[in-house]
């Protein structure tokens, strides 16, 4: 008898084909839950790198085209937040040559670049030889980092880009060089904005 019932059961369901019971297929789905889950974090922090090294790789071209444009035209080029009064470097950039020599992009002077704003939830943060607001980077003729009131006074620092727990910093020497550094992998020289 038990045989019989089992050999019912048995032809019963799969009878139909290749069906499968609703039991099987939550645990599918429950396995498939757990190892999504398992792997959000790592693919938000995969994500997290990306958007923080094409906004680390925007600036520092921004910052190279800055410097070659100064040193083509002879002349001191500024790189500057786009935000209102050159605070917020979230809201993009500006490379232009300032022509009144007022630390801000108006009429009368030449745009040479305009970026668009960040990626969300992305803070930079900033800290140079002359820290005083409006924040800016200027490059002279020669391709020299500077102040931009006198073309000949040195002016370097860094700029911290951060998401996160990543970080990218961008560091400018005295002559001007520029280069990216990522804390977790570089660990020597490789200090942010205001970490000293």
């Amino acid at each position: 008898m038990a045989a019989r019932r089992l050999r019912e059961q048995h032809g019963h369901r799969h009878g139909h084909g290749l069906g499968h019971t609703l039991l099987e297929l939550l645990a599918v789905l429950a396995i498939t839950i757990v190892l999504a889950a398992a792997a959000l974090p790592s693919l938000q922090d995969m994500l997290a790198r990306q958007r923080l090294r094409a906004a680390a790789n925007d600036l520092f071209s921004a910052i190279e085209l800055t410097r070659a444009l100064a040193m083509a035209r002879g002349r001191r080029v500024l790189l500057m937040p786009a935000g209102s009064g050159g605070l917020d470097w979230r809201q993009g950039w500006l490379v232009f040559v300032d022509r009144n020599g007022n630390l801000a992009y108006d009429a009368g002077d030449e745009l040479l670049l305009r970026q668009g704003p960040l990626a969300d939830g992305i803070e930079v943060r900033s800290g140079f030889t002359s820290g005083a607001a409006p924040l800016y980077i200027a490059y002279n003729g020669a391709g020299r980092s500077c102040s931009a009131s006198n073309a000949q006074a040195a002016r370097w620092g860094t700029l911290s880009l951060i998401l996160g727990n990543q970080a990218r910093h961008i560091k400018i020497n005295m002559l001007g060089r520029v280069r990216v550094c990522d804390p977790q992998r570089d660990t020597l020289n490789c200090s942010g904005a205001g970490e000293g």
